[in-house]
């Protein structure tokens, strides 16, 4: 038996369709599904076979429905199939079937939920990729855990996943950190320049003035002095300092990043830097194969919506027919200046992964690029001829609370929440579980006063306690019975036949839906859901525990039940086990005990 059941029934219900009507083809069979059913009255499993063949084999969807269920009712591990509404057929488990499934959790640790669903595609995620331009914010942060589980979900249905950051060190932002710093330092010296002076001196677009840049101005002090500036500490040709002074804010920047998202518990395979790729003449290739495909040609774009003909300027650009693609318009890859667009040194970035071998590229962004999805979609279909596809994660704003109250808490910033400050606040675990407790797409309130309690609504405490207390009834067994009792091996050959309470059997049903989980998350790329199935399973497990506060039967130790307890334990065990399955995803804490 596989760790999956779900994907186990699903083979028996095709054998036995096939068997029905062997005129169906693979694709047709390709479309029968096995899923939970909706309300738990009704079975544990539910399959559309009959309504999926029906048609091509022409015959009534209910009838058919019928004979499967006959076949199927046949089988050891069901206790029930039965017809239900226009041609669905519920399956319901056989007691023995669930309580075999204790042994398979045991054996495989936490492992148990490891699938072949990817069959070991290559995709690359790319996420947080934040300007390096200053310290990363929670919307930053937001990204950098839905990217990151998602690369962990995926990884464990048996995708060959890369993770990526992709450092934008080149452009306007890279050029006004350079400047920002430059103040900072001449501010170091001592220069009597005030700010408005700098200003009025500096080219436009200064954006960066926060206390976070003054540590990269006494870097640059400490380290070579007033020789970047003019005798008088003024501001000295920027020919002469530029590159000095961007390139060690950068790498400031970057260690402050890596510091925080190792803070964070967000890891990357691999740093791209743009400033590198564009030095190579990659966006320059990008628009050459483009070219060669017959994608590209010179032409006027249509005025932007929204535009009159007194504000709209109409120039030939060179363009990219993304229209070919599925895009609404087609899209500039140079300026009227000859210089290439974001768009195109974009193109060349993506064009780059695929080269690297990704067959499926996810980039985690922003929810104010949704504008963009569609040209970059297109992007890659183009430059890869359509083997590769793009798919993008938005991830909406978070807005942090305290006592109902929107809050504005860094000290360095002065205008953003670090994502530094929320880490100081509530801690690595409640950060990280609290941001996948919405889908991606949808807006978040991240309440501080909850992130910290102690109580139900704090889902990272309600799941930690749930493990805690497994851990707890372990030990406490490890101690009387001895620990070589206790351990996952010989738990695995307990008899658990005692475990036929409604409450226990509910508790090994959520167990068993983990392996079906993480492959509906990886597939559907919502690593949000390891989340909400962990929060159902740990109110699963209080409730049982709960429930043997009233009914000393049902206790986890019995001094005058051996058996009962080690069935008992083995559910113990093995909830612990999945728990820390899934925490591991998330990147949380699987806690040994709550202080």
């Amino acid at each position: 038996m596989s760790q999956n059941l779900f994907a186990d029934m699903r083979a028996h219900v095709v054998e036995a369709l096939s068997d029905l009507l062997p005129v169906l083809t693979p694709e047709q069979l390709a479309r029968v599904e096995v899923t939970p059913t909706r309300d738990p009255a009704h079975g544990d499993m539910a399959t559309n076979a009959a309504m999926v063949a029906a048609k091509p084999a022409g015959r009534n969807p209910k009838e058919l429905a019928q004979a499967l269920a006959e076949r199927l009712a046949a089988l050891p591990l069901l206790s029930a199939a039965e017809p239900a509404g226009p041609g669905f057929v519920n399956l319901r488990l056989s007691p023995q079937a669930l309580l075999d499934q204790i042994p398979v959790i045991l054996t495989a640790g936490e492992a148990y939920g490891d699938g072949d669903a990817g069959a070991g595609v290559a995709v690359n995620v790319e996420y947080v990729s934040a300007n390096p331009t200053g310290p990363m914010h929670i919307g930053h942060c937001r990204g950098a855990v839905v990217g990151d589980a998602l690369a962990a979900v995926m990884a464990k249905a048996g995708f060959a996943v890369t993770r990526e950051y992709y450092v934008n060190d080149a452009g306007g932002q890279v050029q006004a950190l350079a400047w920002a710093s430059y103040w900072r330092y001449l501010e170091a010296l001592g220069s009597p320049i005030t700010p408005e002076e700098f200003d009025a001196a500096a080219p436009s677009g200064l954006q960066y003035r926060g206390e976070y840049l003054i540590p990269v101005g006494q870097a640059l002090r400490a380290a070579l002095g007033p020789i970047l500036a003019t005798p008088d500490l003024g501001i000295a040709d920027p020919a002469t300092w530029f590159e000095t002074v961007r390139d060690l804010a950068l790498d400031m920047m970057l260690t402050e990043i890596r510091t925080d998202l190792e803070l964070l518990g967000v890891r990357q395979d691999v740093f791209s830097s743009e400033r590198k790729l564009l030095d190579s003449g990659a966006a320059d290739v990008a628009i050459a194969t483009l070219a060669a495909d017959g994608l590209i040609y010179e032409g006027v774009l249509d005025p932007p919506k929204g535009k009159t003909p007194d504000d709209w300027e109409p120039r030939p650009q060179t363009l990219f027919r993304s229209t070919d693609f599925g895009d609404d318009v087609d899209r500039p890859l140079r300026k009227s200046d000859g210089s290439n667009t974001y768009f195109a040194n974009d193109i060349a970035y993506h064009a780059d992964k695929i080269a690297r071998g990704s067959a499926i590229l996810i980039d985690v962004l922003g929810a104010d690029h949704g504008g963009y999805v569609s040209r970059m979609k297109a992007a890659v279909k183009a430059v890869s001829h359509g083997a590769v596809t793009l798919e993008v994660v938005l991830c909406q704003i978070v807005h942090v609370m305290r006592g109902g109250e929107a809050v504005r808490m860094s000290k360095r910033a002065g205008t953003f929440v670090t994502l530094r400050d929320l880490l100081d606040e509530v801690g690595r675990d409640a950060v990280r579980f609290t941001m996948l407790m919405r889908k991606s797409d949808a807006q978040m309130e991240f309440d501080l006063d909850q992130a910290v309690a102690q109580t139900r609504e704090n889902p990272v405490f309600y799941v930690q306690y749930a493990h805690a207390r497994c851990r707890s009834v372990l030990r406490a067994a490890a101690e009387s019975l001895g620990a070589t009792e206790t351990t996952p091996e010989a738990l695995a050959g307990a008899d658990c036949a005692a475990l036929d309470d409604p409450q226990e059997l509910a508790l090994i049903r959520r167990l068993i839906a983990w392996p079906r989980l993480i492959e509906g998350a990886a597939m559907a790329r919502e690593p949000h859901r390891v989340a909400f199935y962990l929060y159902d399973l740990a109110g699963e497990f209080h409730m049982l525990w709960n429930k043997g506060r009233d009914d000393s039967t049902l206790r986890f130790l019995q001094a005058d039940d051996a058996a009962g307890t080690r069935a008992r334990l083995a559910l113990v065990a093995a909830t612990a086990t999945v728990i820390r399955s899934g925490l591991m995803v998330m990147g949380v804490t699987p806690v040994e005990e709550m202080r």
